[in-house]
């Protein structure tokens, strides 16, 4: 008979960590766009108003609602509703697909209008048009990348939680999918106005 070794406060405590270097990523993000604002304040503002605000306000609202099923998620495996579980979860992953499909109409729609790093015609806009643009790509590029993480993630739990791997007793790898989750909304959360709106 084999004892199995748990330690789901250690697995919360490695989790909150990770997101910890997570936020140190992205803060640093933050500031570099910070200072490169002070230096092109003007340009920055040029180069927001060219960026489609629907694409970015449809990411919003998928993200603001994927936050929610996947927190309902957690509730559900607390109670042993094991369907309603995995029905919550699928639809987190559906709209992190809808948000990566919506990112790609709008980048394709950039890249289309010869706004991408590297072209002569964002070259011709200036240094502070093209400092915003390598900004935004890089750090909305980093971001999805972690949307697509994040989705994966909960895919390989909820297929642990059909296969009864993930219970209401033993939640703590859904219970971290969603923590990462929640960081990947909160991130965007500061992207949005950054970019869209506030300039």
């Amino acid at each position: 008979m084999s004892i199995e070794h748990r330690d789901d406060t250690g697995a919360r405590f490695g989790m909150w960590l990770f997101l910890y270097t997570e936020v140190i990523l992205f803060s640093g993000l933050f500031i570099l766009y910070a200072v490169s604002l002070a230096k092109f304040p003007v340009q920055f503002a040029e180069a927001s108003h060219k960026l489609n605000i629907y694409f970015g306000t449809v990411n919003t609202l998928v993200l603001l609602t994927s936050s929610l099923t996947i927190a309902l998620a957690i509730t559900a495996i607390q109670r042993n509703q094991i369907k309603r579980t995995l029905l919550l979860s699928a639809m987190t992953i559906a709209l992190a697909l809808v948000f990566l499909i919506n990112k790609y109409f709008e980048w394709s729609a950039e890249i289309g209008h010869g706004i991408y790093p590297g072209s002569e015609h964002l070259a011709e806009m200036g240094p502070g048009v093209t400092t915003f643009f390598n900004l935004y790509y890089f750090t909305a590029g980093l971001h999805g990348l972690h949307v697509l993480i994040g989705g994966t993630l909960i895919s390989i739990v909820s297929i642990m939680v059909a296969k009864g791997k993930v219970t209401a007793e033993r939640y703590t790898l859904l219970e971290n999918s969603a923590l990462y989750w929640h960081l990947v909304d909160l991130v965007w959360i500061f992207l949005f106005p950054l970019y869209y709106l506030i300039l």
